[in-house]
């Protein structure tokens, strides 16, 4: 699968039966193979967004669209094939291994009961090798850590092979090594990515657009130098941001104060 374009058109979403817009008229687009980062406090409403981008939550109004299409006028096989997620919330089924979880991922090309081809064992194998879960494949899923569980499922989503790929905070629970190695894996996957994440400077480091959400609104979108500047940031946050150059590598750096 090739990368796919994304388009949010006038996005806005409220919970069944309630007044209260958790979401409120998202624009924005992002163009094939380009990596689009979200940001914002808790309970800006990142989480929501991500569920209409992966079509668990509809919109109450606007459109998510891949390659042009409505993703809600196509049937739930073929966004399948095309997006994948990788949540916070992680499977209950412990019993399965490694390798069992990662099959998964290939669950939408196959039809009815029928057992997974040799292509998609090849893809399995291919993917566990990637991020480094072979020596792991035959370990029941539930004697894993948690960093290492999301490393599983990072790979079940790559394993699905899809044109955008959906990321809610996929470096939680991981430590300093393998937040690099998914940092690096982001850069170079060949799809589209949205992915959430707390920490700015990580953002700002790997992504080509961030969306500012500020309690439900797009506080900025653009070139993350554009949208994580000093007054942004202290904004969305209620902290005194300030951005900082460091030494010897000249990179910018965010640092916060609660307010004085």
């Amino acid at each position: 699968m090739s990368a796919v374009s994304l388009s949010i058109k006038n996005v806005s979403w409220k919970a069944h039966r309630s007044k209260d817009l958790v979401l409120d008229d998202i624009s924005l687009s992002v163009k094939a193979g380009q990596v689009l980062g979200v940001v914002g406090a808790n309970g800006a409403g990142k989480s929501t967004l991500l569920r209409m981008i992966y079509r668990f939550n509809r919109p109450t109004t606007g459109t998510v669209e891949i390659d042009g299409d409505d993703i809600w006028s196509l049937p739930p096989r073929a966004v399948a094939r095309k997006v994948a997620a990788v949540l916070q919330e992680q499977p209950t089924d412990f019993a399965l291994s490694v390798r069992e979880i990662v099959a998964l991922g290939r669950t939408p090309f196959r039809a009815g009961l029928v057992v997974g081809s040799a292509r998609d064992s090849a893809i399995i194998d291919a993917t566990l090798d990637g991020i480094g879960l072979r020596p792991l494949a035959h370990r029941p899923f539930g004697t894993l850590s948690g960093g290492e569980r999301q490393r599983v499922m990072v790979a079940r989503a790559l394993a699905q092979q899809p044109g955008l790929l959906v990321l809610d905070e996929p470096t939680n629970h991981l430590d300093i090594r393998h937040q690099l190695e998914v940092i690096a894996l982001i850069r170079h996957l060949d799809m589209t990515i949205v992915v959430s994440l707390h920490d700015l400077n990580m953002a700002a480091s790997v992504c080509d657009q961030i969306l500012l959400l500020d309690k439900g609104r797009s506080a900025c979108v653009g070139h993350p130098d554009k949208v994580l500047t000093e007054q942004s940031v202290s904004n969305a946050f209620s902290v005194d941001a300030h951005l900082e150059e460091l030494s010897p590598s000249s990179q910018s750096h965010f640092t916060y104060h609660l307010p004085s």
